[in-house]
């Protein structure tokens, strides 16, 4: 038997880990362990992610919690090498670019144990995020790089990463999106949130915001709600919001800029966070969705809805190259003139960009039973 030892962490991770859970159960020669560090603990940024994509419940829970990314980083670190060294893999899958990713990577490195990379090969070039240090020491440490749209191969390459160990096979974020879309289109959501009626639904935006630059300096998450409030004028703006957002904005008094109670009505409209299905089905019908996700671009990218990205630049450039995406930063003018153009704009379709297929998972577990067996 071959073992296989995946880490999984935030809410991003699992959405990229479930093709290949569900598709290594055609690898009858590989034992599987899913290991979660617990980085993301709360039910609604965890456990609801795992019924909605159908995954098996972890072999392990490493139970971490939130701390500084020191601090969770080494205490992940500190955790996973026991298990490690106890299942005794031979091999680690890592996703994505969370401190879990490169903490599993970096453990399992220094244990002489084998390290897969999927969605290797992004770079923002911006060393101020966290993600892009994980990204480039994950990397580094990997001897399989599984990489997911054409700038990732061309980033490793320039980095000079031996070419045998690159592997352009596709998007898995896009593997569970293609999956899950029917199921997600019977969700009850906007019927909940009061926009859907006999079927079609009425105009409305999602709003995600999340990262540390966006939402740790009050006069940055100012001027985003300020210019998403005045986008949100004509038609509600959902805003799934993640506890820390929502804690900054009271702590930093700018509750003003949401409107508790809209429905059908304007403004931005804060929710709890949604699980999978449910922000799939908002997603697949809004008109606009502004964010600062990596994964959203992705997804409104297939999904073709016009996407608005707050942030000064993407490690997913094939979601501008090929989609709807827009970088727009974080200058209150710029979101609001785009805003505008994205909805005076008729809708267009768009191109998936190269093997956004569904197929991803199922080529990278075909490389890994040529590579283990």
């Amino acid at each position: 038997m071959i073992r296989l030892l995946s880490v999984v962490g935030a809410r991003p991770n699992f959405m990229k880990i479930a093709p290949i859970v569900h598709e290594l159960k055609s690898f009858p020669e590989a034992e599987h362990w899913l290991v979660h560090s617990g980085q993301h603990y709360d039910e609604l940024l965890s456990g609801n992610f795992f019924v909605d994509l159908n995954l098996p419940k972890p072999d392990v829970n490493l139970q971490v919690g939130s701390g500084s990314h020191a601090v969770q980083t080494a205490e992940i670190m500190k955790r996973i090498e026991p298990v490690l060294l106890d299942y005794q893999p031979q091999m680690v899958l890592v996703v994505g670019d969370v401190n879990s990713t490169i903490a599993a990577a970096l453990t399992a490195a220094k244990l002489g144990i084998r390290v897969a990379h999927i969605e290797a090969g992004l770079r923002s070039f911006d060393m101020t995020m966290p993600e892009e240090i994980n990204r480039k020491v994950t990397d580094a440490v990997s001897d399989l790089l599984f990489v997911s749209e054409e700038s990732g191969v061309e980033n490793l390459q320039r980095e000079g990463v031996p070419p045998e160990k690159v592997f352009f096979v596709g998007n898995v974020m896009i593997d569970s999106l293609l999956r899950h879309r029917e199921v997600a289109a019977k969700s009850a959501i906007l019927k909940r949130l009061g926009v859907s009626q006999n079927g079609s639904a009425f105009r409305y935006g999602v709003l995600t915001l999340h990262r540390p630059s966006n939402v740790d300096d009050a006069k940055t998450l100012q001027g985003i709600l300020s210019a998403v409030s005045t986008a949100a004028s004509a038609f509600p703006i959902f805003f799934p919001a993640h506890p820390r957002t929502r804690n900054n904005i009271e702590k930093f008094g700018l509750q003003k800029y949401l409107n508790e109670t809209a429905s059908e009505g304007s403004g931005i409209v804060p929710l709890e966070p949604l699980g999978y299905l449910d922000f799939l089905a908002l997603n697949e019908r809004a008109h606009i969705v502004l964010t600062d996700s990596g994964g959203v671009q992705e997804e409104t990218t297939v999904l073709g809805v016009p996407c608005l990205t707050l942030r000064e630049n993407t490690e997913r450039p094939a979601t501008v190259k090929y989609g709807s995406n827009q970088v727009v930063g974080t200058n209150a003018e710029r979101i609001e003139a785009a805003a505008q153009a994205v909805m005076q704009q008729p809708e267009r379709k768009y191109p998936r960009p190269p093997l956004w297929d569904g197929k991803a998972a199922s080529r990278i577990v075909a490389i890994l039973r040529e590579h283990l067996l």
